[in-house]
């Protein structure tokens, strides 16, 4: 078995390759043709979520598979859009939800919701790529850690953005040898120590990137040996998620029903 780094690199070095290599798995080409063909009959939000094969193909390249069952939650989502700031998708700290509503703006472009690129090559991509990372991850967590941190490194631009995100959160703190029990300290005394040690704009640059994500995998591989990688760190990002679901997200969706 390759290292964490070594893995991350192979996978990375050419990117287009192994999405490729993804896209034609049988199962991703069925549900991606199935995809393709039928989200330009949808035109309202009833629809798509009524569409089981659409409503879990979108809510899995938006790595929200866990809350596919949430149907009267993600109806919520989609009718109040993204153009009020205090819209549901709005209100949640989970990003994901919100890339989700623009995705899909029904709010905004109501029937014509579904012609954009975004909601038909751009959930694909998506879809893809999120096959790639669990694939990874299903070898070694670490993997796929390191490659969900390079997708959303570019959106992290601030202490708050890391500490909201469970994954990046344990990517940084692998990094910058911090111990797990950090994150039971007090939210602002966590956000002064990353400011402290971060510039977040070192996120934007290729090459700075790299080095981090290399120490990152390096880092990984000491603490989780290949032969107990995969055992309890699948919880972390399975699927990835900011926050997980919290008690009074729960209760939301329960009301919702």
């Amino acid at each position: 078995m390759l290292s964490t780094y070594a893995d991350f690199t192979r996978i990375t070095g050419n990117l287009t390759a192994s999405l490729d290599r993804v896209s034609r798995q049988p199962m991703v080409m069925r549900e991606t043709e199935y995809y393709l063909a039928n989200i330009e009959n949808i035109d309202s939000i009833e629809a798509l979520v009524e569409d089981s094969r659409l409503f879990n193909y979108a809510m899995k390249a938006h790595g929200l598979s866990d809350m596919a069952y949430a149907r009267a939650f993600m109806i919520k989502v989609l009718e109040e859009g993204r153009d009020d700031t205090d819209s549901f998708a709005n209100t949640l700290t989970d990003t994901r939800y919100r890339e989700f509503a623009e995705t899909f703006d029904f709010h905004r472009y109501g029937e014509a919701a579904t012609t954009f690129t975004k909601a038909r090559q751009g959930v694909v991509d998506r879809y893809m790529r999120q096959t790639l990372e669990e694939d990874a991850g299903a070898d070694n967590e670490g993997v796929r850690l390191a490659l969900y941190f390079q997708r959303k490194a570019a959106s992290i631009d601030s202490a708050y953005a890391i500490l909201g995100d469970k994954a990046l959160a344990t990517v940084v703190r692998t990094s910058l040898g911090m111990p797990e029990a950090t994150a039971l300290l007090d939210i602002d005394k966590q956000k002064e120590m990353l400011e402290a040690r971060i510039d977040f704009a070192d996120f934007t640059d290729p090459e700075k990137l790299s080095r981090f994500l290399e120490r990152f995998t390096n880092l990984w591989e000491l603490a989780n040996p290949q032969s107990s990688a995969l055992q309890g760190a699948q919880a972390l990002i399975s699927p990835l998620s900011s926050v997980g679901i919290s008690s009074d997200l729960m209760l939301t969706i329960q009301n919702l029903k």
